[in-house]
């Protein structure tokens, strides 16, 4: 056994970024979530795991126990824009083309983004992580409108959600998010992975396939 060292060349890690979105809108019908569509304009996702909070357990005048509650998953989307199969999300659906009503259901979703992996040798080029978020439902949100003056702004959107958790497997607790390491995948199965989510073009006589959120036992089939 070696002595520990702390920052070395290379180990000196962080993450940063928000990009390639992909909403995919929950079929009711089909109980399946639907064609993923590109999200662009993404600003910010912020994740915020909320509960696991502690229960005390005290016995032969010492602590005994420490018990957990469940944890639950959600956070907040930011955005410029929005895709248009993201209305129904916000519980707007429309009356005819172009005519939009509002304080409708808000239908479920699911949703993948990337972040950024980056280290002090390689910079941002380290790598990535795609998040894959199951279950989500979101709130109202306030939207503020204001004049064009010689400091023009654009209206940044937020939505928070939280999530309900999907099966996962034996030996698991059901769960509303999974990532996947770039740099502990293996590069070929990651690529099939992204095929998956991101959709593939025709190639000569093979059909293009749309863009699916796979669940988390499909994930394991991919990349195990």
């Amino acid at each position: 056994m070696s002595k520990l060292v702390w920052d070395s060349t290379g180990e000196r890690y962080f993450e940063t970024g928000v990009k390639n979105g992909v909403l995919y809108k929950y079929d009711n019908t089909n109980h399946t979530y639907g064609t993923g569509v590109a999200w662009n304009g993404l600003s910010s996702i912020s994740e915020s795991p909320e509960g696991a909070d502690e229960t005390a357990i005290y016995a032969d005048d010492i602590k005994y126990l420490s018990l957990r509650a469940a944890e639950e998953f959600g956070g907040t989307i930011e955005a410029y824009t929005y895709p248009d199969e993201f209305a129904e999300c916000d519980g707007s659906k429309a009356l005819t083309t172009g005519v939009m009503t509002h304080q409708q259901p808000r239908a479920m979703f699911g949703l993948s983004y990337v972040t950024t992996i980056g280290n002090d040798t390689a910079g941002t080029d380290y790598g990535y992580k795609i998040h894959l978020v199951y279950g989500a439902t979101c709130s109202p949100s306030e939207r503020s409108y204001s004049t064009i003056n010689d400091s023009p702004e654009a209206i940044t959107f937020s939505w928070e959600f939280s999530t309900v958790p999907v099966a996962v497997g034996e030996g698991f607790k059901p769960t509303a998010l999974i990532t996947i390491d770039s740099t502990k995948v293996d590069s070929a199965k990651l690529n099939n992975l992204k095929d998956y989510l991101y959709g593939t073009d025709a190639e000569g006589q093979s059909e293009g396939t749309a863009p699916q959120l796979p669940l988390p036992a499909k994930v394991l089939e991919i990349l195990g």
